[in-house]
């Protein structure tokens, strides 16, 4: 099984760390990882709300390119790019002749590459690899978010449990961490409205900290760089719409588990955050 990788634009942008946390623990717990080479932007968030063709073209490019170099799957840690091949993935499946018609377009056979969001990948490939390799157990309560794009629409994503999965919880219980039982772990944050309206934002991300905050959780724990950007990136914007202001750190889960099996912060980026992470 040959396993790709697709960054996307965050990864390699605003959310380097990320990028940076899943090759340094793709390292660690020996599950090598290949960027697909001349990947494009998928079009997320905003593609599919302008041109259909386009939306599906972008992501079945890269999907395309994926077969074309031989991986048999492409793991994609964020959670909207891992939403966007999925969907591609699955409506040209659906619709044959939409699929001859980008086929036609790009020049290119969209193939069979199967899609793995980043905790999908580390469940398939790393089961109790985490216990074996502990040296840091992260010993504090968090809030497992998962966000609204890695468990919807469950009839296509196939994903855990729409309303209160779990893969996430096991692993971090996994690194020696409490997860919490909480209300809004798959509840949006905002996505991408954190630049054309940071009110909204402010307010959904704003529900999701004071939750966490107020069931004892320590720390937040994500998978998609636009539910960090908000929660992290939002925190001042948050707080001054909260009665009490929430102070505590948001972590990919690349970086929580990688801290657990002893990489430093300085491999998984801790310092690029608004909120400090000094807690583990």
């Amino acid at each position: 099984m040959k396993t790709g990788f697709y960054p996307g634009c965050s990864l390699k942008g605003s959310s380097r760390e990320y990028a940076e946390s899943t090759l340094a623990l793709a390292r660690a717990l020996e599950m090598p990882l290949q960027e697909i080479d001349d990947w494009n932007c998928c079009g997320a968030s905003s593609a599919h709300a302008v041109d259909k063709e386009l939306a599906l073209a972008l992501p079945a490019r890269v999907l395309a390119l994926a077969a074309e170099q031989g991986f048999d799957e492409v793991v994609v840690p964020c959670a909207a790019c891992y939403n966007r091949l999925s969907m591609t993935r699955h409506e040209l499946e659906q619709h044959p002749p939409l699929k001859e018609r980008v086929e036609d377009l790009l020049g290119k056979q969209v193939g069979q590459v199967k899609v793995l969001n980043v905790l999908q990948w580390i469940e398939k490939y790393a089961p109790g690899k985490v216990s074996e390799k502990l040296v840091r157990p992260l010993g504090r309560k968090v809030a497992c978010y998962y966000g609204c794009l890695l468990v919807r629409p469950a009839s296509v994503l196939g994903f855990d449990r729409t309303e209160d999965p779990q893969t996430m919880d096991r692993m971090m219980q996994e690194a020696g961490a409490t997860p919490i039982d909480w209300a809004f772990k798959t509840e949006c944050c905002g996505g991408g409205m954190t630049i054309p309206d940071t009110e909204a934002v402010a307010r959904l991300s704003g529900d999701v900290l004071s939750d966490a905050a107020a069931r004892g959780a320590e720390a937040v724990i994500v998978a998609c760089p636009m539910c960090h950007a908000n929660l992290d990136m939002r925190r001042r914007e948050i707080n001054k719409r909260l009665e009490h202001p929430v102070e505590i750190p948001v972590l990919y889960i690349t970086q929580a588990l990688g801290l657990a099996v002893g990489l430093s912060p300085q491999q998984l980026g801790l310092s690029r955050h608004f909120v400090p992470v000094n807690i583990f």
